[in-house]
């Protein structure tokens, strides 16, 4: 099953341009600002990638390195602060939430609750899974891998570590443009039916805003935030390499190409670029509407065309019109039961109340987006009751009173009743200065964030430019449509879980959290999310032990390179290796491309960087290779050059994980 458990696609075709940021401005107000990135790259062998939930689909090495970026903002008058984290992953679970909160308690007490900590993900597709604490989502992955999870929360509490001991005084600035063509709409069946008020805020029926945050120290840039609605699934569900996709791609050219941050260096005055999603739950990529295809018929060179076009736009909107942020930091939060809201008729699409439902997955879930990734056979994107109802599953007990709470969705599984997805969910606004971010656990559709953003900007009474969509926030449930769009049951509508009314609940719900903020006061926590069954559940099996042929040596060079090569061309080296997750190398490397410089091997390159990939693979029952390649940049010096692999073997015997180095003949580059 692909995609009943996760989303997939992102926004818009055409040119970019920028608009022009209104002339009346505040003063410059000072913050405490900090920074911080940290790896939190899971297992890179034998590993359920999270985001397309392909059974077949485990991860295989690395193309590059998935990273944690934090930013801290402080309020100097009052004391209150933001936390703010964007990491390279297809979601955030509340499982990541509690373990990263749960760790960063003994540091640092009550200063970063849920409150005032947002954890968002960038939403790649090409990640290892396993890190949630609901079934449906580990399902794929055969359970929840520790290893994973672990990587995850570690990293994310060191990056805010980081940003915690930076702080320093500065300022921050928003500017704002337009992104034409790094998106597309996958669904325009479904936006179509969207009322013409609605749809004539997008007429290319995409969302190309971009907001854009620059934090300085004093005078010195330190990091941005560029917010754009766009899938970030570049590279299909063929693919096992790990990948940031297309925002990590844009994250890395800013910060390793146009900054100098080399990540292994541990520089903690590395210049921090994030580029998190917004309402992204209809945009894709993917230009032809077809997986891997738009601009060319390369995923990875997809991959990096769209984000070297979100990077390009935010450096373009960065560098020009800015008006500074000025005002309060504060933050609202509080935990709702999604599937239990009784809905005002204000909020409704006919006037009169309404009440979500129970979260269930509908068979055009099990169809897919068909522009970014295939469906399991027999399902279509529109399937409605009673026609699809013939194709439900006889064994899956759907109470009657639920299917007619989701209709016109055909039901097929009521996850929210066996806790295999969440039903209770965090919503959050956190305010820096004038801008306010809305923290959705969830995929909005474009004209779903455009009704959220006015009905909490009407609360507020704030400009709506002033009001921003955060997706994959805090939690994750799947997708979040209009009603028009629910109707027509293309894949977001059937996973949109807690029935038509999903929407206009968020925006009471939302609605109320606005008004607290507004008026300075108290909020109820809401019901206590509870731990749901099988959350410890694994069934992928371990490393049991490493071998080799009877000659070999772990490390060996099995292929060496040729003697010379010229900008442009392939090196590739291949080794006798030990399984990945005998130790992830987690801020390290598997591998290191060196040259020699004054007689001294120096580090150019590593699994984190664009033009290498590390590749493993079992040969026989326990014997393992690890081909690593490396794509010589045209800048590269001429000189003498080496590949290096780093590994770890594990004793059948002892158990005892031994650590190995590999090290390639030199070769030229010309």
């Amino acid at each position: 099953m692909r995609r009943p458990i996760v989303a997939t696609a992102v926004a818009g075709l055409a040119a970019a341009f920028v608009v022009t940021i209104p002339t009346a401005q505040a003063a410059p107000q000072t913050y405490l600002i900090g920074r911080g990135i940290s790896d939190v790259t899971g297992p890179a062998a034998e590993n359920g990638m999270m985001g397309y939930s392909a059974f077949d689909q485990k991860t295989s090495g690395i193309h590059q390195r998935q990273r944690s970026r934090a930013f801290i903002a402080v309020d100097q008058s009052t004391g209150k602060r933001v936390a703010y984290v964007n990491a390279d992953l297809a979601m955030i679970f509340r499982a990541v939430q509690e373990g990263v909160l749960a760790k960063l308690k003994p540091r640092y007490g009550d200063l970063y609750t849920k409150e005032n900590l947002l954890l968002s993900a960038t939403h790649t597709h090409s990640g290892p899974g396993g890190y949630s604490h609901n079934l449906a989502y580990n399902l794929s992955i055969l359970g929840f891998q520790e290893q994973t999870f672990n990587a995850i929360v570690d990293g994310i509490v060191e990056s805010v570590v980081e940003a915690h001991n930076d702080l320093k005084p500065g300022t921050i600035s928003l500017g704002r443009g337009e992104l034409t063509n790094a998106s597309v709409n996958r669904s325009r069946v479904a936006y179509e039916a969207n009322p013409a008020e609605d749809k004539a805020n997008f007429p290319n029926a995409i969302d190309p805003a971009m907001t854009v945050l620059r934090f300085k120290q004093g005078a010195t840039d330190v990091g941005s935030i560029a917010w754009f609605a766009t899938h970030n699934t570049s590279v299909t569900n063929e693919n096992t390499l790990i990948t940031p996709d297309n925002k990590g791609y844009a994250a890395y050219q800013w910060e390793h190409d146009h900054k100098g941050v080399r990540y292994l260096d541990n520089d903690p005055n590395a210049f921090v670029a994030a580029f998190p999603n917004t309402n992204a739950g209809d945009m894709s990529p993917n230009l032809n509407l077809r997986p891997g295809s738009g601009p060319t018929e390369d995923e990875f060179e997809n991959t990096r065309v769209i984000g070297e076009r979100q990077n390009a736009k935010a450096q373009e909107v960065y560098n020009g019109p800015q008006t500074p942020l000025s005002g309060s930091v504060d933050y609202r939060m509080r935990f709702v039961d999604m599937s239990t809201v009784d809905v005002e008729g204000r909020y409704t699409t006919d006037g009169t109340p309404k009440r979500t439902c129970p979260g269930v997955v509908g068979a055009s879930t099990l169809a897919g987006s068909v522009e970014d990734g295939p469906a399991i056979p027999g399902f279509t994107e529109g399937m409605t009751s009673p026609i699809a109802a013939l194709l439900e599953p006889l064994n899956v007990a759907v109470p009657e009173w639920v299917k007619g709470c989701q209709y016109p969705k055909a039901t097929l599984v009521p996850t929210g009743l066996i806790q295999a997805t969440p039903n209770i969910l965090p919503l959050q606004i956190v305010k820096l200065g004038q801008l306010h971010l809305v923290a959705m656990p969830a995929e909005v559709t474009i004209v779903s964030g455009l009704r959220i953003r006015r009905t909490v900007a009407a609360e507020l009474g704030v400009p709506i430019e002033n009001v921003l969509i955060q997706a994959y926030a805090n939690d994750y449930s799947q997708y979040v449509t209009t009603p028009e769009e629910y109707d027509k049951q293309q894949y977001e509508g059937g996973s949109t879980l807690f029935g038509r009314n999903t929407l206009p609940a968020y925006q009471q719900e939302l609605a109320k959290l606005a008004q607290s903020l507004k008026a300075g006061t108290a909020l109820a926590a809401g019901p206590t999310p509870g731990k749901p069954p099988f959350t410890d559940l694994n069934l992928q099996t371990g490393v049991v032990f490493d071998d080799k042929d009877l000659f070999q040596r772990f490390g060996q060079v099995l292929t060496q390179p040729a003697a010379g090569y010229q900008r442009g061309q392939t090196v590739t080296a291949k080794f006798v290796t030990g399984h990945p997750k005998n130790n992830l190398h987690r801020n390290g490397t598997f591998m290191e491309v060196q040259r020699e410089i004054a007689g001294q091997w120096v580090r150019v390159a590593d699994d984190g960087d664009w033009s290498t990939r590390y590749r493993w693979a079992r040969v026989g029952i326990a014997n393992s290779e690890a081909t690593i390649t490396w794509d010589i940049p045209a800048n590269t010096p001429p000189g003498r050059y080496r590949v290096v692999h780093h590994g770890d073997w594990k004793s059948g015997w002892t158990g005892a994980i031994t650590p190995f180095t590999g090290t390639t003949d030199p070769f030229t580059v010309s």
